[in-house]
């Protein structure tokens, strides 16, 4: 199992080498090739979950200790991202087949499409913050690159306003990471639990930095400046991996490895973690409910849906914890499902502007069923799954005498729904403009995947219960090693 490990980072940076080589085939070839990369990525998450989340943990390593050498570790809580990345990416590089035919080279963005796999598995694999670090770099490289890969003024400058904020983020993350390794003496999670972290004198400061860095990446009110504009510029499955998996892998995840390890449950920064969790969930939402650009409207209510996940986590219950996770998988879910929606609609009709768009259901079916679907699931509508792990952040915050931020979780699902509501009516209902009456459904292979993503929405609204004791209830308990 242990051999897995690698493997995992390996094969999407072969997969990009061989399309690399074969940079000059067809774009038929190329697109087997990405997407093969993808698939695998997919087998072997899918491999290594079956015994992990029966309990057993894996390790893997190559050169010195830390922080010198390549140290990988698996657990339930890396399992958990790793099926969040290799879904939303499998997604995502079916999608790319049609929609990626109108940008330049399908190689190079293929390329880079792995390059980002790669660094966020490495992400959730490292063992310790120096090769999360590396991970995170990897991945916001590509990612610079993906948001410019449309050329235009308007991508150039929100990849160039990404890099400089992202820069900001990566000093944070190097100056805290540093001063922890001084202060400590370690930077593997194994040796900070053990260290007891939080009661090193003079601790504050790394533990500040740290989390500065990782809010930025992570796109939190008010770290989200960047964010808008990278989402709602990118080709639309990149903006689906951006906002579904890239968010949370660099920047909640190394939160929810570092929450009972740095930040002491109650303490300044904890009460600092809820502050920004109330903010984002209701002024994402609200800045949401502003916008009349289709992807704009998308991006806010990452700023907004995110700031679910970090109240739970902040709240630091075991409830909590398990509402959370159970939304950041969730958020994956739906929120890809909106992008491709998204990108169907602008393909389809050369717009994103809801003010000129309406009645698409006469004339994309399943674009439109899929986004009803997307609806009710980030509304919190029963029996989606939304429903579930909002109710259960609202219930563990009222629990832990946080009486008010569960009247702000409750506010932020009402303007949720009213956002989306106009998102929906805007743009799949009322009459058809007359310049959209020969609009067309988008090709298959660009709707089966959101056909997909919006089964998985109803699945796990069915089926929560096992899905929270076989598959987050392991995580919680990775989560609390250090409490």
């Amino acid at each position: 199992m242990s051999a897995v490990l690698p493997a995992l980072v390996i094969a999407p940076l072969a997969a990009a080498l061989v399309i690399a080589l074969s940079s000059r085939s067809t774009g038929r070839v190329v697109d087997v090739l990405g997407n093969l990369g993808t698939f695998m990525v997919l087998a072997l998450t899918v491999a290594l979950a079956v015994p992990v989340l029966g309990g057993s943990e894996a390790s893997w390593s190559l050169g010195d200790a830390s922080p010198l050498g390549i140290n990988l570790n698996v657990d339930a809580l890396s399992v958990l991202l790793l099926l969040v990345i290799s879904v939303d990416s499998v997604a995502a590089s079916v999608y790319s087949i049609a929609y990626m035919e109108e940008y330049t080279s399908k190689a190079k963005y293929y390329i880079l499409l792995l390059l980002m796999v790669a660094g966020m598995n490495m992400v959730v694999l490292g063992a310790d913050l120096v090769n999360m670090y590396v991970g995170i770099e990897v991945a916001a490289l590509s990612c610079y690159a993906l948001v410019a890969y449309g050329l235009g003024k308007a991508y150039l400058e929100a990849s160039f306003r990404y890099q400089v904020l992202g820069t900001v983020g990566t000093l944070c993350l190097v100056a805290g990471i540093g001063l922890l390794y001084g202060r400590v003496g370690t930077v593997s999670f194994a040796g900070l639990i053990a260290s007891e972290a939080p009661t090193v004198a003079g601790i504050g400061v790394p533990a500040i930095l740290i989390l500065s860095g990782l809010a930025l990446k992570a796109a939190f009110m008010p770290y989200h400046a960047w964010l808008p504009d990278a989402h709602s510029t990118a080709p639309s499955p990149v903006s689906g991996m951006l906002s579904g998996v890239f968010v949370k892998v660099v920047g909640v995840y190394g939160l929810f490895r570092l929450l009972f390890v740095l930040f002491e449950p109650g303490g300044v920064l904890a009460t600092a973690l809820l502050v920004i969790a109330a903010l984002s969930i209701v002024a994402g939402a609200l800045l949401a409910l502003a916008q009349m650009d289709i992807k704009r409207l998308l991006a806010y209510h990452t700023v907004s849906q995110m700031g679910y996940v970090l109240l739970g986590l902040a709240i630091g219950t075991p409830l909590a914890l398990v509402g959370a996770l159970f939304h950041l998988v969730n958020h994956a879910l739906f929120k890809e499902l909106f992008f491709l929606g998204a990108g169907s609609v602008e393909r389809q009709t050369g717009t994103r502007d809801i003010a000129v768009l309406g009645g698409l259901n006469s004339r994309m079916p399943v674009t439109g069923v899929t986004s009803a679907i997307g609806f009710l699931s980030i509304s919190g509508c029963p029996p989606f799954n939304g429903f579930w792990s909002k109710f259960l952040i609202i219930v563990a915050a009222v629990q832990a005498d946080h009486v008010g931020l569960g009247v702000v979780g409750a506010l932020g699902a009402i303007l949720t729904v009213a956002s989306f509501l106009k998102y929906e009516k805007g743009v799949f209902f009322g009459a058809l403009p007359e310049a959209l009456q020969k609009v067309k459904e988008s090709p298959a292979s660009m709707w089966v995947p959101m056909v997909a993503l919006a089964a998985a929405c109803v699945a796990l609204g069915l089926a929560f219960p096992w899905f929270i004791e076989r598959v987050l209830e392991p995580a919680v308990r990775v989560v609390m090693l250090g409490a």
